[in-house]
């Protein structure tokens, strides 16, 4: 009869062991089983000794050493398992499980599954091992509570984790070299879980600069990278591939590392094109540069960059999009479409013509009817990219606007970044020492002085003198401003000479002011006049001046100048930048009104308040500036009010609010050949809900405001759900005026009905509204709502009053 093979032996000693750890309770037993079995962890039997006087941290030192140099698999199984469970030995398995980290066994039980004899396991037992190995700090956490190491913590474990994968991936490719088959599915399922539970910055901050050193001249490793990426579980791609594009330091190292995985993988396709470039615009400019440079760097991927170029112009024309998309998601969408335009080829280009032409004009007139100034300033700065880029006509389109970081922004991501990836070794060497040069400092260079002294200079010479400062002189004009308003109104009205018409026009608002009885005898006749008045001689400052002169001379005679205005917003044959002028000054003049009256305004000095007087002109400003110097450093110690308080005043816009409010809300549905107010004209819609709000902020505590509040709400609830953004901001903003406004009181009693609605209309804003200034007032008037109902439901006067 054959003897049994050797494996056979091993099973059984070992199977005996198992039975006396499991059953015998003298010492001498369990200390030679711990013996034998660590023997065979030594390469075989024949280095065991005696066990029969073991010591206690003997047989401690043998068992942390099945743990620290057996099966790391079922070491760790078993380690977390005993963690789990309540045990008096705790401290000594969370010692083991400490070491079992930090001597590499994580590299060991990773290797491990990479060879093709890794242990036989079942699926459910693989992917509890899995959950173990990615959740480690969770489970730590949750049995240890304060008493946590810093090793099992995030910041510390991942980082590990990830050195542990590298060593397993560079372990494999020696094996490759060596003509040995691994697997890589274990290694890669453990990568996407880490990932699809939040790791994957830690955790690729630490492989992806690894591997892209590693592939940039090692073909092997390049090989070993792809084959990880294509054992990611679908499932876990997505997290996978957005971690490791904004980990890779350029779209180089991202080629090399995932290779032509876009052309192999549905999933990887759909988030490198699709997802990450038109459903999410969380991510910097650098990560659209290196997907969209990815795309571009193979003849293969090509025209996968094509399509994303149709899909990005498409999404940036859409006029849905404009008007519902949030603002930050219209500028990644324009700054990929840049992006891609730079990088696409002229013979590419004159294919796909047609088709971008016509996308660039709706997207153009989607952009400049858009209300929001800087969804305009986007759409100017893309067109003249997108026109300068394909050569339309020869001609390039050139748009007014101001320019900031953003503009500027968009403006260079058309050339394409000639950036190269620092080479590691470059980064991490000694520099070079740098070659002598030949070339002398410039200080030592010795030549011909000029003499400090040259008697054939000119002995007139004006160069030590202080010039003049002559920046607020102005040309003297031969035409006089005029003296009396009826002259200045003559002027504006009949007048050619544009000398007088903007001398006029500049003293006009001192000459309302100073003279209130002349001005309100033509005070309507005036505002007719600069409503329709236009800017012939191209006068600087003249929409400021108009505005100025209107202002106050709806302060000075109220309620004809108010009641002209108001009937003219709504008649015919209006611009929309007069009706906008209307609202302005209509604003303004309440603002002004509603102001408490202190220091009797003299307006000479505003049309000469930017000129400097020159000093030697006042003989007593020296002193003046002496008596300032001496007030602003002297002390005075007093007790109590050092200032007599404020006097109380009359609010003189509270008495005409309804004269200013009403009129508007008067034809605001009834829609005209030239002004739709419900319709395209969008724009005037918003300023007038905005004005409305703002004239029943000025009417706080006012009786008036409580009327004017409801009327408001009811005229607002209808447009609520307004397509344009700007609208539904003056929305809120008129809802945060009625709340501010109305007592608390008047609240809960007259709009108790309305509450609850409106209440559950706000909420939805604050938490859906793709415009974050929405967001924003939503949970304003949401507060002040809230704040309003608790104040009065606390007072018991009021809630017996109610009843």
């Amino acid at each position: 009869m054959d003897p049994p093979p050797p494996n056979a032996e091993v099973r059984l000693s070992v199977a005996q062991c198992f039975r006396t750890l499991s059953t015998s309770s003298e010492s001498k037993d369990i200390s030679a089983a711990l013996q034998t079995l660590h023997s065979y962890l030594d390469e075989g039997p024949e280095s065991s000794a005696t066990a029969a006087h073991f010591t206690s941290a003997q047989r401690t030192e043998l068992w942390d050493s099945l743990f620290l140099r057996g099966p790391p698999e079922q070491a760790l199984l078993v380690l977390m398992e005993g963690i789990g469970q309540p045990s008096r030995n705790l401290d000594h398995l969370v010692s083991i499980t400490e070491r079992f980290l930090q001597s590499g066994r994580l590299a060991d039980l990773l290797w491990s599954y990479c060879l093709q004899a890794a242990p036989c396991d079942s699926p459910q037992l693989r992917e509890t091992l899995l959950g173990r190995v990615v959740a480690l700090p969770d489970l730590m956490a949750n049995r240890l509570h304060p008493n946590n190491k810093p090793l099992f913590l995030p910041q510390l474990y991942y980082p590990l984790l990830a050195s542990a994968m590298l060593t397993a991936l560079e372990r494999t490719c020696q094996a490759l070299r060596d003509g040995n088959d691994c697997s890589l599915t274990f290694v890669a399922q453990t990568l996407g879980k880490v990932c699809i539970q939040g790791h994957s910055d830690l955790v690729l901050a630490v492989m992806a600069p690894k591997l892209s050193a590693h592939t940039r001249s090692d073909m092997v490793w390049q090989r070993v990278c792809r084959k990880l990426l294509e054992n990611v579980p679908q499932r876990w791609m997505e997290s996978v591939l957005t971690g490791l594009v904004q980990a890779v330091s350029g779209p180089d190292a991202l080629g090399r590392i995932i290779g032509n995985l876009v052309l192999t993988n549905k999933q990887a396709q759909f988030v490198i094109t699709h997802k990450l470039l038109l459903l999410q615009y969380k991510y910097e400019t650098q990560v659209l540069r290196i997907i969209l440079g990815y795309l571009a760097a193979d003849r293969e991927r090509r025209p996968l960059l094509i399509q994303v170029l149709r899909s990005v112009f498409q999404a940036w024309a859409n006029p849905s999009a404009v008007k519902h998309t949030p603002l930050e998601q219209q500028l990644y969408v324009s700054k990929a479409l840049l992006m891609s335009m730079s990088l696409l080829k002229d013979s590419e280009l004159q294919e796909l013509r047609s088709d971008l032409l016509q996308c660039l004009l709706g997207g153009m007139q989607s952009h400049l009817n858009s209300s929001v100034v800087r969804i305009r300033h986007m759409g100017m700065v893309v067109g003249e990219c997108l026109s300068s880029r394909m050569n339309i006509n020869e001609t390039k389109l050139k748009f007014e606007y101001d320019e900031d970081e953003e503009t500027q922004e968009l403006l260079s991501l058309l050339s394409p970044a000639t950036g190269e990836e620092p080479d590691p070794d470059a980064v991490n060497g000694v520099d070079s020492p740098q070659e002598p040069t030949d070339e002398v400092p410039s200080s030592t260079v010795s030549g011909p002085e000029p003499s400090k002294t040259n008697p054939d200079s000119d002995l007139d010479s004006d160069d030590e003198l202080t010039p003049y400062d002559m920046s607020g002189d102005q040309e003297i004009s031969k035409a006089s401003p005029p003296r009396y308003l009826r002259d200045c109104l003559e002027t504006l009205m009949s007048s050619d000479d544009s000398v007088r018409v903007e001398l006029s026009l500049r003293v006009a608002e001192s000459l309302v002011r100073k003279n209130a009885f002349a001005a309100k005898e033509i005070s309507v006749q005036m505002t007719k006049v600069l409503l329709h008045m236009e800017n012939k001689y191209n006068i600087n400052g003249f929409l400021v001046h108009r505005q100025a002169v209107m202002t106050a001379l709806t302060v000075i005679d109220c309620i004809p100048v108010t009641q002209y205005l108001t009937t003219e917003f709504y008649s015919l044959n209006y611009s929309l930048r007069q009706r906008l002028d209307i609202l302005e000054v209509l604003a303004l003049a309440a603002q002004e009104l509603a102001k408490p009256v202190t220091v009797k305004r003299d307006p000479s000095t505003d049309t000469t308040a930017h000129l400097t007087p020159y000093p030697g002109d006042n003989p007593v400003h020296w002193r003046q500036v002496i008596e300032k110097r001496i007030q602003s450093k002297t002390k005075r110690l007093s007790k109590g009010h050092t200032q007599p308080p404020p006097k109380a005043t009359p609010n003189r816009y509270a008495p005409i609010a309804g004269y200013f409010f009403f009129p508007l809300l008067r034809n605001y549905d009834k829609p005209q050949v030239t002004f739709d107010l419900l319709g395209s004209d969008h724009l005037v819609l918003g300023r007038l809900i905005h004005t409305l709000g703002l004239f029943v902020h000025l009417a706080v505590n006012a009786p008036i405001a409580v009327q004017m509040g409801r009327a408001l709400l009811d005229f607002v609830w209808s447009v609520r759900y307004h397509v344009d953004q700007m609208v539904r901001r003056s929305v809120l903003f008129a809802v945060c005026s009625v709340f501010l406004s109305m007592p608390s009181q008047n609240l809960l009693q007259d709009l108790s009905d309305q509450l609850f609605e409106t209440r559950t209309w706000l909420a939805d804003v604050a938490e859906g509204d793709p415009d974050a200034d929405c967001r924003g007032l939503a949970i304003q008037s949401l507060v002040l709502l809230d704040k309003s109902l608790k104040k009065q439901l606390q007072d018991p006067q009021a809630l017996s009053l109610e009843s």
